[in-house]
């Protein structure tokens, strides 16, 4: 199988922006790319877009979906059954209005033959969804904090978070000093961004994502794409502003 891009967007009931966004943060990229730019999207993309729309479903923020796809203890299979029950509850839920409405217009009297899912059976399954997510990747105040801000931003507020994101990072990749008051400066602007839109970001914590930022080859690989040695350089001025302080 191999599907255009708007063939998979409209597949996925996703628009043509939203996949090009997920591949410019770098959360889904097309399986082949034409030499003309022409996006196609495989059987496994296409899989793991469901996986990528299942924890959105669950309010994770792009972020931590990002982790989760790429961790050796994710299972695939296991998210895309879950997500399977999740809209059969959902179809079944707008089956119901619809019939509702139906019988509404047409005075017909409304008959229960059988119990059916309520709003509070689905919230209750998409929260027990979100918890099992939530102990496996990160039960933290953290991952909570940032789980529950995110659940309330629109794809725009979401764009323009990770636009000013991507240029604290490409402003960390021109540092020429990073020990010195540009780098600290930028540190705390870094600070001041997550906290702002993800989770209090304490310097304890900003220590410890210094350090992540070179010790996981992922998080190097992502951050030196805004110039050789950003992420070094992340450290370095993380490392400097907290001490200073």
């Amino acid at each position: 199988m191999k599907l255009s891009i708007s063939e998979a967007a409209k597949r996925a009931g996703v628009s043509v922006r939203t996949l090009h966004y997920y591949d410019e943060i770098g959360l889904l990229k097309p399986s082949e790319t034409s030499q003309a730019g022409y996006r196609f999207y495989d059987g496994a993309a296409m899989a793991s877009l469901q996986q990528i729309l299942f924890y959105r479903e669950l309010d994770i923020p792009l972020e931590q979906i990002g982790h989760i796809l790429q961790s050796p203890d994710n299972d695939r299979t296991e998210a895309l059954q879950k997500h399977r029950t999740l809209l059969l509850m959902k179809r079944q839920r707008l089956d119901d209005m619809l019939r509702l409405v139906d019988e509404t217009i047409g005075g017909i009297a409304m008959y229960n033959e059988r119990p059916k899912p309520t709003q509070a059976d689905w919230d209750a399954v998409k929260e027990q969804y979100a918890q099992e997510a939530a102990d496996r990747w990160g039960n933290t105040e953290a991952f909570l904090e940032s789980r529950e801000k995110h659940a309330q931003y629109t794809p725009q507020q979401e764009e323009q978070i990770n636009a000013e994101m991507e240029e604290i990072f490409t402003a960390f990749g021109a540092c020429a000093d990073p020990e010195g008051p540009e780098g600290q400066a930028l540190a705390r602007r870094w600070q001041a961004h997550i906290t702002k839109y993800h989770y209090n970001c304490t310097d304890g914590i900003l220590a410890c994502l210094g350090q992540m930022y070179v010790n996981d080859p992922r998080f190097q690989k992502k951050l030196d794409k805004y110039g050789p040695g950003t992420a070094q350089k992340m450290s370095a001025a993380i490392t400097a502003a907290v001490e200073q302080k």
